[in-house]
């Protein structure tokens, strides 16, 4: 086995880490040693990883599919298992505190035989990681909360981030990518919680991945464009590109649905469940909220019942 460990690291650059008793996983250009190796040489994008119980225990990266947030996390993963299996790691340098276990919540399956949902699967996995990792465990979280609607996945995905945060006063060495955006605030909330990108570059209507990672937060996913380098139909592109500025914009009717359900939908007689969208402002009515019915003279209450009648002919659907 040594042997092998030996051959690998002759041949593929890996240097030997340092192994501490510390805190601290500080790698330098780290690469993921199976993924180089389907690459041509020279093409894979290393990227550093530092993470500590003080200053940045926690790493939120966020970035668009195919960009490489999976990478880093699973690079990072196996760098520390080579680490403390004795061998030299795919990395220019390498700084590794002893782990007691290495938590990883990552892909998407579910269990047919145990009648468990992809969603429930998840929640067992994340179960285990809060009850169980420590102070000197590696937590490597790759999505959560997609398996429900997206307020829960976003609310679950909040509360595990800040559970492992704080747990025991001490908190854990976490790596969590993710699509909910809104997690980047809780940086706001932890000085030890920090924010990291996968850099791309838009081109031509298009997206290049540059797999670096960047401190900083990102506020976009480049759904659209992933999907159009996947080959998804040009006219279903244009029609996704229309809805996104339509919602992005906020251009509902009056009863808070999105135009490109059509101006004319009847609102439902008994909505099933709250709406996403507040209903539009009533102009008739913030008038009236206006007025003060004592002090109006009866010519001015009559102009008044002229302008509500033309409020409420403009605001006819």
């Amino acid at each position: 086995m040594y042997a092998a460990l030996a051959e690998a690291a002759r041949r593929y650059r890996y240097t030997r880490p340092r192994v501490t008793d510390g805190d601290e996983i500080h790698i330098t250009e780290g690469r993921h040693p199976v993924i180089e190796r389907s690459l041509p040489p020279g093409r894979f994008v290393p990227n550093d990883i530092h993470l500590d119980q003080e200053s940045q225990e926690v790493i939120i990266i966020t970035g668009p599919n195919m960009a490489g947030k999976s990478t880093v996390l699973r690079q990072t993963a196996l760098i520390v298992l080579m680490a403390q299996a004795g061998s030299f790691v795919p990395a220019a340098a390498a700084d590794i505190g002893v782990v007691d276990r290495i938590f990883t919540r990552v892909g998407a399956m579910d269990n047919l035989r145990k009648g468990q949902s992809t969603f429930m699967v998840e929640m067992n996995e994340t179960a285990n990681i809060l009850n169980n990792a420590t102070e000197k465990s590696l937590v490597i979280l790759d999505e959560i909360g997609r398996g429900t609607s997206t307020y829960d996945g976003l609310a679950i995905a909040w509360a595990v981030t800040e559970h492992l945060v704080n747990k025991n006063g001490r908190g854990v060495k976490t790596i969590f990518a993710t699509h909910y955006h809104e997690l980047t605030d809780l940086a706001r909330t932890s000085p030890r919680v920090k924010n990291f990108n996968i850099a791309v570059r838009e081109w031509n209507d298009t997206i290049v991945f540059l797999h670096k990672l960047l401190a900083g937060g990102t506020n976009r996913s480049y759904g659209i464009q992933v999907a159009a380098l996947a080959g998804v139909p040009r006219a279903v592109i244009e029609r996704a590109t229309e809805i996104l500025h339509n919602i992005e914009a906020g251009e509902f009717n009056q009863y808070g649905n999105p135009r490109i359900a059509g101006d004319n939908a009847a609102p439902p007689a008994t909505p099933s469940q709250l709406q996403l969208f507040a209903p539009a402002t009533d102009p008739v009515h913030l008038k009236l909220k206006s007025i003060e019915p004592d002090h109006l003279s009866p010519m001015q209450a009559l102009t008044l019942l002229y302008e509500l009648k033309a409020l409420s002919n403009d605001d006819t659907p």
